[in-house]
């Protein structure tokens, strides 16, 4: 396959992916315990691949975890935003943070536009192309990959326990 045939697979399935994450950041959204247990499984998997890729580079790995840890604040405050609700049928639903989702979703496009447009020219040079600049060898990209992980973690997790005590104050009232 030639990098041209690649990134034409690519990027209709970033765009792809870019436009499930919009959808899911904003206006009202179902509970699904194991959709958001798997997001947990998936993205705790995806951090350690990264983190265990990163060991070559400190630097690399240092920008995975101080993402991580901001995501997992970023995901604490994002819970305090979110609102949670019943309709008429029953069925739970949550409402999240318009302007973090926004935020996230503008830095990570932004930071792969970003990185693309530098790696592109490089992907092109037939000299360049056995030594391979990765997509992700740059600390502050894996930083806002770490930003993600440690987001939809922590606040997956904490939909899963705020939902829980919201059917259980939901049964008392």
């Amino acid at each position: 396959m030639t990098p041209n045939m690649i990134y034409a697979l690519m990027i209709p399935l970033m765009v792809f992916a870019i436009w499930r994450r919009v959808r899911g950041s904003f206006g009202r959204q179902p509970i699904r315990r194991k959709r958001m247990m798997a997001r947990i499984v998936i993205f705790a998997v995806i951090g350690v691949l990264l983190a265990v890729s990163g060991l070559h580079n400190l630097k690399l790995l240092e920008g995975l975890l101080g993402g991580v840890f901001a995501g997992a604040a970023l995901g604490t405050v994002g819970l305090r935003l979110t609102r949670f609700e019943r309709r008429a049928d029953g069925a739970d639903l949550y409402i999240p943070n318009a302007w973090i989702g926004g935020l996230l979703t503008v830095l990570l496009v932004a930071r792969l536009a970003w990185r693309f447009l530098v790696v592109m020219p490089q992907l092109q040079d037939p000299s360049v192309t056995h030594s391979g600049p990765a997509m992700g060898n740059s600390p502050l990209t894996l930083a806002i990959f770490g930003l993600m992980i440690g987001y939809y973690i922590c606040y997956n997790a904490g939909l899963l326990v705020h939902h829980r005590r919201f059917e259980q104050a939901q049964a008392v009232a």
